[in-house]
């Protein structure tokens, strides 16, 4: 009996993440094939067969094999890691501030990446150093300050608690749109670039943003999976997570920690992209359940598949080969499916 239920909660779990893994392999595969070089289905799949060490003939068109591969292949990639980072961030701060509401950008941390990119845009400190990894490295750098001065105030405020960390990420967030301000009234000249960068995007990333941000990536995910009991635990509230034994302020601050690392990792590679860590958790949540295990692993391959089929859109809704930012997209198709799923959740409610 024991070995039935066992085995048909492992087919239940399969079930649950299959459909979600089909559909970001479906995303990337959109992304490869989408763009102004012309590539075939069978030509795209040759070029990536062949990169996984398949015996399959070289595509006619030389060009093929690097636009995909060198391009749309990174850029899709990128793109999927970015959302997964963003939805799991998500998921980990709607439940340690056990706010519905909450996103990976609550504690201000992408304000303090937007201003850190700001600066280095302002200052050309790519040229400077000769490097275009000099804004993602500032932007991550700003996000990483922003986040230590937002637990400092907290601890100063009374600990870590769900309400004085809000509150002091509310500062942070709204001190720090004040001087990226500043910076874009001091710095006409880089104004476009500043607010093109702060609306999200992965034109022109590549190699170098893919390996600055996966080191983050993998850390940040490692340090929330050992303490995803922890973050069960602590919807339960403080009182009776001290009644199980756990350590509630270090969960909290590992967890609070690790999500600010991937929200500011994605941010320092894409710019400022709202509605993933909203939308892949609250949908996964309602359709699957809330347990941390299986909802983090869901959130992840669900925020990886929207972005990555938002970047496709962005890529191809303007005609002739323009592009919009990233940001625009998500928003514009995470606004009103938000609020369909509040609106379902609320007739289910009644129901």
């Amino acid at each position: 009996m024991e070995i039935h239920q066992h085995n048909t909660g492992r087919v239940r779990a399969v079930a649950r993440v299959l459909p979600l893994l089909l559909a970001g392999l479906a995303a990337i595969a959109a992304a490869c094939l989408a763009g102004s070089y012309p590539a075939a289905a069978t030509d795209v799949a040759a070029v990536v067969g062949r990169a996984l060490g398949l015996d399959l003939p070289a595509p006619a068109d030389a060009a093929v094999t690097a636009v995909v591969l060198d391009l749309r292949l990174l850029r899709a990639l990128l793109a999927y890691g970015v959302g997964a980072a963003l939805a799991v961030a998500g998921a980990v701060f709607q439940g340690v501030l056990r706010n519905p509401l909450a996103d990976p950008f609550t504690l201000g941390v992408s304000g303090g990446a937007a201003f850190g990119a700001a600066l280095s845009l302002s200052l050309s400190l790519a040229v400077f150093f000769g490097t275009a990894l000099a804004t993602p490295a500032c932007a991550l750098l700003g996000g990483g300050a922003t986040l230590a001065a937002v637990l400092a105030l907290s601890r100063l405020a009374g600990g870590l608690r769900r309400e004085t960390v809000v509150l002091a990420g509310i500062v942070a967030a709204t001190f720090l749109s004040a001087l990226l301000s500043l910076v874009k009234a001091l710095n006409e000249e880089s104004v476009a670039g500043i607010v093109f960068w702060i609306m999200g995007g992965f034109q022109g990333r590549g190699r170098a943003e893919l390996a600055l941000f996966l080191p983050c990536l993998g850390v940040g995910l490692a340090a929330i999976w050992l303490f995803v009991r922890e973050l069960d635990i602590l919807l339960l509230g403080e009182t009776q997570a001290r009644q199980l034994g756990v350590a509630a302020g270090r969960a909290r601050l590992v967890l609070l920690t690790a999500a600010s690392l991937l929200t500011a990792a994605a941010v320092a590679v894409s710019g400022v992209i709202g509605f993933v860590g909203l939308i892949a958790p609250h949908a996964c949540r309602r359709l699957y359940g809330g347990e941390h295990g299986t909802l983090l692993l869901q959130s992840a391959l669900a925020g990886g598949a929207l972005l990555v089929a938002s970047d496709v859109l962005a890529r191809t809704i303007l005609p002739g080969g323009a592009e919009l930012p990233v940001g625009v997209v998500t928003a514009l198709c995470g606004g009103p499916f938000f609020c369909a799923l509040l609106l379902t959740g609320r007739s289910g409610a009644r129901t």
